[in-house]
């Protein structure tokens, strides 16, 4: 038996998400689907993580077991061949029989595109989230980086099917940073670990502080254990990457 690690990228938009989902179509199942082709038996495909419905990913790491000693170069074709053209295989290599993408991941990188002008291109619609309205873009540069360190995010994390026991909600941030590339403005953040919606809610949370809504306070209240303010509000998800995974 085998051990492959593979790096997939994906446009989420047909999608909901990664994790199998009975009758929809979802990142996960679709890797499946393809390797059960090629293994002629059920092959279990393990991510980094799960990403919600309609988020994309430029490099998310997933791992799985094979008994086919198809050679690489040959699975890495094969799976780009049956897969469908939204959802690529950009590397697969050997892993340790231990490895765990999830488990072993040191940190994860996240985008987020607003596209700030009056008229969204079309071509470009499925993967920025269109807000031409004026906003203090500044305001958002300077209060990105108060996200950095290690906080509770209870206050930007979704209620979680998959996490009945309500487990920390603690997580450390790397880096947190906004920034005008055209015209589109970006967040990037880099964190040990996300949180069900955390990101998009964070998103949101900065946008509210470009509308005038919130402050420096009302950011660093939110990262307070037990603050008691209503999560959200919630950016689109088509606006979202997963950018890298590190290990």
């Amino acid at each position: 038996m085998r051990r492959i690690r593979i790096t997939v990228s994906y446009d989420g938009t047909e999608y909901h998400g990664w994790q199998v989902q009975p009758g929809l179509p979802t990142i996960q199942s679709a890797l499946e689907a393809v390797l059960g082709e090629i293994e002629g038996a059920r092959v279990q495909v393990k991510g980094s993580g799960r990403t919600d419905a309609g988020v994309h990913a430029l490099a998310q790491v997933a791992a799985f077991d094979l008994a086919n000693p198809i050679p690489l170069a040959n699975l890495y074709k094969a799976m780009n061949r049956l897969l469908p053209h939204d959802i690529r295989v950009l590397e697969a290599a050997e892993a340790a029989l231990d490895f765990h993408p999830r488990f072993q991941a040191q940190a994860k990188t996240y985008e987020f595109r607003f596209h700030r002008s009056e008229i969204c291109p079309p071509f470009v619609r499925r993967y920025v989230y269109s807000y031409p309205y004026p906003i203090d873009e500044e305001r958002m540069f300077e209060l990105a980086p108060r996200f950095e360190g290690e906080h509770d995010f209870s206050a930007f994390a979704a209620s979680d099917g998959k996490d009945p026991l309500g487990h920390s909600k603690i997580r450390r941030i790397y880096s947190s940073s906004a920034c005008r590339e055209g015209d589109v403005l970006i967040y990037r953040v880099t964190g040990s670990g996300f949180l069900k919606h955390m990101v998009r809610n964070m998103v949101g949370v900065l946008l509210e502080a470009g509308k005038g809504n919130i402050d420096r306070g009302d950011i660093e209240r939110r990262l307070q254990p037990g603050c008691g303010i209503p999560v959200g509000p919630t950016v689109p998800a088509r606006g979202l990457f997963l950018v890298s995974v590190e290990y």
